[in-house]
C-alpha cells in the first residue's frame, strides 16, 4: 500500500528509472530538503545512489528561473509573455508559410502521464501538426512492438516486480540493472543464490558477475547476435525435450513457421556466430525448463542490450519465442518482461506523444479510435492529423525543405542523447525556431532559440507508471522557485496565443480526468483510476476499468491479447548488425550507462557526489586491444567511427572480449559516445542501432 501524504513527510517516488522507487521527502525549501527510502514491492525500503542524492538536483546553482531568449546571438532573460509570444508568433508564421507540420514536437519518457497525454493533445489540436515523438522511441520501442506482435498487448512487465523474487531462474537479455537500477537486484536473489540467474551481455557486467558469483551463467556474446542466441535455445527446448507441447498447441499460433528457421540454428552453428558455448546454451535451457518443471519459477527478461538494434523487434521476438516454446507467458510464477528504463518509460508511450498514437496506446491510424477520442477533445475526427515521423527521422528532418522548421522540446536532451549525435545537432541549429524547456542549460538548450525553464519532480503533481503498469501518484513536496512554470501551463499559454477555440487545462488532476476517459475501451485502459483511490493507497495496474476496478497486475492468465486469445510465435531470422567491421574500423563498440549516471547525464552531471565518483569518460577495452593501438590503462584515446570521433579515457579489463570496446553514453562534448553510433534504423520500431557500431582507437599524441 502507498500511503498519502503526511506531517513527517512527502511521500513520492524517485525521479530516475522505471522501477519508481518509494521514497520520503522531508524538508520545507530545497536548501534543507532530504530524501529517505520508503517500503515499496518495488525497492523493499531501497534506493541507489542517484536516488539518495536525488535532492541535489533541486538545489543546482545553474537552475533556471526565468525565460531566455537569444538576441543578437546570446541568451539573454526575458519575461514569459514576451518569451511566449515569440514561440507563438514562431509557430504561426511557420505554420502559415509552410503547412501545420512545419511545427515539430518532442517528448520524454520522464514526463508525467498528464504532461505526456497534453503533449500529444497540443500537437493534434493547437497545432494540428503530425510532427510530434519522444525519446522513448529509443528506450523501449523495439520491446513494445514485440510485445504487441506476440501478445497483442505490450505493457513491460505483464506481471508484478515481486513476482521475480520467488523465481529459482532468470535470463536476463541486455540487462545491468546492477547499475541501472539496483534496488532491482533484491527481486533476483533467490534466483542468484540457486546459480539460476544467467545474463547475456557482450561484457561482464556487475549484473553478470553476481550471476556468476552464485554458481549461474554470463553469456558473453558478440554484440547484435542476440537474435541468433535466442533462435539456437529454441532449438534445444524443442529437439532435447524441453518445449511444452501442449501449452503450444493450446495457447499458440505460428509455431511451425518459426520451427522452420529455429531448426536451422544448430547449437554449433551459434556457438560460431555468437561466441556463446554449446555446454552454455543447453545450460541454460536446461535451468529453464527445470525451474519451470519444480514450480520454482522461470522468467525471460530483455533490455536495451538485445533491443537497441536495427534488428531489435525481430530479436525480442526470437526470445518471446523461447518463452512461449517453454510454456512461460501467462502463467503463474514464470514469464516474459521487458524491464523499461526510463521513469516514466511505459506510461510516456501509452498516451499520444509518439507519432502514431492516440490515448490508451490507440492507433492514430485507427477510425474507431480517432473517433473516439476526437470527442472526448471536442474536435472533428477529420481535423485530426494521421502519423508522423518517429524520433530520429524527425530530427533528421529539422530544418530541410520538406521537414519541420520549428521544434519544441521536453524532457530530452538529444545533443547527448541521439544517434549520430554530430548529424543531429547539425539539423537542430538549422532551424528558425529551437525552443527547449529545461530546468537547467542542457546541451540542447545551449543552442536554443527560446529556454522555457519549467518546474522539478519534487515540485509538481501527477501519476507515472512505472515498469510493471502500476500507476503511482508523484506529490509535490516543494513549492518553485519564482518564475518557473509547469508545461501545463506553458501549452494552455501557447494555445491560447494561437487562437484555439479549445481549453487546455492546466490542473493536472484535471488532465488526469480527461486522460481517463480519453483511454478508455483502449488497450491501456485507466478509466477507473483516480487520484482519490491512488492517494488512498490502493494498488492498480492498468487495465483498470468499470468491469475490472480492482485493475489487472497479471496478464494473459486466461487469453492473450490478440483476437483468437493465442499468443503468436512469428518467424524471425538472425541479421547481425547493420554496419559491418573492416581494416580501418576492427572493433564492435557498444554503449551503456554506469551506475552513477543517466541518460544523457543533463541531471547526474550536476551532482558532485555522483561525478566525483563516476570519474571521467572511459572507454573499456581488453589489454590486448589497447596494445595493438598502442595504449595502456589510464591513457586518453580517440574512439573514431564512421560518423565521428570520442575522447576517453582508456579502462583496461581482462574480461572485456578482445573485439568490442564499451563507452558510457552519459557525458557531452567531445565525450559524447553519440558522435559514433550508427542511426540504422528498426523497419518496426524505428529504434536506431545504439548497441553496435564499427570503430578503431586511436592514441592521442
Amino acid at each position: 500500500m502507498e500511503a498519502a501524504a503526511t506531517t513527517t513527510g512527502t511521500p513520492t517516488h524517485c525521479a530516475y528509472c522505471g522501477l519508481q522507487c518509494a521514497m520520503t521527502l522531508t524538508g520545507s525549501t530545497a536548501a534543507d530538503l532530504t530524501v529517505s527510502p520508503r517500503r515499496f514491492p518495488t525497492n523493499r525500503g531501497g534506493l541507489c545512489q542517484k536516488g539518495w542524492t536525488s535532492a541535489e538536483l533541486l538545489r543546482t546553482p545553474g537552475r533556471l528561473t526565468t525565460p531566455l531568449v537569444r538576441r543578437d546571438g546570446q541568451l539573454v532573460p526575458t519575461t514569459w509573455d514576451d518569451a511566449l509570444t515569440v514561440v507563438a508568433d514562431g509557430m504561426r508564421e511557420a505554420q502559415q508559410n509552410r503547412g501545420r507540420d512545419a511545427v515539430a514536437l518532442f517528448g520524454g519518457g520522464g514526463l508525467t502521464n498528464e504532461k505526456a497525454y497534453q503533449l500529444g493533445r497540443f500537437a493534434r489540436v493547437a497545432l494540428r501538426t503530425s510532427q510530434i515523438d519522444y525519446n522513448g522511441r529509443w528506450c523501449m520501442s523495439s520491446a513494445a512492438a514485440a510485445g504487441i506482435r506476440c501478445f497483442g498487448l505490450d505493457r513491460g512487465l505483464p506481471f508484478p516486480v515481486t513476482d521475480i523474487g520467488s523465481a529459482h531462474a532468470v535470463l536476463l537479455l541486455g540487462a545491468n540493472p546492477a547499475e541501472t537500477m539496483p534496488p532491482f537486484l533484491t527481486h533476483l536473489v533467490r534466483a542468484a543464490d540457486h546459480g539460476g540467474l544467467m545474463v547475456a551481455d557482450p561484457r561482464l557486467t556487475p549484473t553478470a558477475a553476481k550471476a556468476l558469483d552464485g554458481g549461474g551463467l554470463h553469456l558473453a556474446l558478440r554484440p547484435g547476435t542476440d537474435a541468433a542466441l535466442a533462435l539456437g535455445l529454441v532449438h534445444l527446448a524443442v529437439t532435447e525435450g524441453h518445449a511444452d507441447r501442449t501449452y503450444v498447441e493450446q495457447r499458440t499460433t505460428g509455431f511451425d513457421e518459426l520451427w522452420a528457421v529455429a531448426a536451422q540454428w544448430l547449437p554449433e552453428r551459434v556457438e560460431r556466430v555468437t561466441g556463446v558455448a554449446v555446454t552454455t546454451l543447453r545450460e541454460v535451457v536446461r535451468t529453464l525448463a527445470r525451474a519451470r518443471d519444480t514450480e520454482r519459477g522461470a522468467y525471460v527478461l530483455s533490455a536495451r542490450g538485445g533491443e537497441q538494434h536495427a534488428s531489435g523487434t525481430d530479436t525480442v521476438t526470437a526470445f518471446i519465442a523461447l518463452a512461449l516454446v517453454l510454456g512461460l507467458p501467462g502463467n503463474p510464477g514464470s514469464g516474459f518482461g521487458t524491464v523499461t528504463g526510463q521513469g516514466n518509460g511505459q506510461g510516456g508511450r501509452e498516451h499520444g506523444q509518439k507519432a502514431d498514437q492516440l490515448p490508451g496506446y490507440r492507433r492514430i491510424d485507427d477510425p474507431a479510435a480517432r473517433a473516439h477520442v476526437a470527442r472526448v477533445w471536442g474536435v472533428d475526427p477529420d481535423d485530426l492529423p494521421g502519423p508522423g515521423r518517429s524520433a530520429f527521422e524527425l530530427l533528421d528532418a529539422l530544418g530541410t525543405e520538406s521537414g519541420p522548421s520549428v521544434l519544441m522540446v521536453h524532457g530530452s536532451n538529444p545533443v547527448v542523447s541521439a544517434p549520430e549525435a554530430g548529424r543531429v545537432t547539425e539539423r537542430l541549429r538549422a532551424l528558425d525556431l529551437l525552443v527547449v524547456c529545461d530546468f537547467v542549460l542542457s546541451e540542447t538548450a545551449a543552442i536554443a532559440d527560446v529556454v522555457l525553464p519549467v518546474l522539478q519532480w519534487a515540485e509538481e503533481e501527477g501519476t507515472l507508471t512505472n515498469l510493471e503498469g502500476r500507476v503511482l501518484r508523484r506529490r509535490a513536496a516543494l513549492a518553485p522557485p519564482d518564475g518557473c512554470r509547469g508545461e501545463l501551463e506553458i501549452w494552455a499559454g501557447l494555445a491560447s496565443r494561437l487562437g484555439c477555440p479549445v481549453l487546455f487545462a492546466t490542473d493536472p488532476r484535471e488532465v488526469f480526468d480527461e486522460l481517463r476517459r480519453a483511454s478508455a475501451g483502449g488497450p491501456a485502459d485507466y478509466s477507473a483510476v483516480t487520484w482519490e483511490r491512488l492517494d488512498a493507497g490502493e494498488s492498480l495496474h492498468w487495465p483498470c476499468t468499470t468491469e475490472r476496478p480492482q485493475g489487472t497486475p497479471r496478464l494473459f492468465l486466461d487469453r492473450f491479447a490478440t483476437p483468437d486469445g493465442r499468443a503468436r510465435f512469428v518467424a524471425v531470422d538472425h541479421q547481425g548488425p547493420a554496419e559491418p567491421v573492416d581494416a580501418d574500423h576492427p572493433l564492435v563498440a557498444t554503449t551503456g550507462r554506469v551506475l552513477q549516471h543517466y541518460q544523457s547525464g543533463a541531471q547526474t552531471r550536476l551532482v558532485a557526489e555522483l561525478t566525483d565518483a563516476a570519474g571521467v569518460m572511459f572507454v573499456q577495452v581488453h589489454p590486448d586491444t589497447a596494445a595493438a593501438a598502442g595504449l595502456a590503462d589510464g591513457d586518453r584515446a580517440d574512439v573514431v567511427s564512421r560518423r565521428g570521433r570520442t575522447t576517453a579515457q582508456v579502462r583496461l579489463d581482462d574480461d572485456m572480449r578482445p573485439d568490442v570496446v564499451f563507452l558510457p553514453f552519459h557525458w557531452a562534448g567531445d565525450g559524447a559516445a553519440n558522435a559514433l553510433t550508427n542511426a540504422a534504423l528498426d523497419p518496426t520500431s524505428r529504434m536506431p542501432e545504439f548497441k553496435a557500431c564499427a570503430v578503431r582507437l586511436e592514441a592521442r599524441p
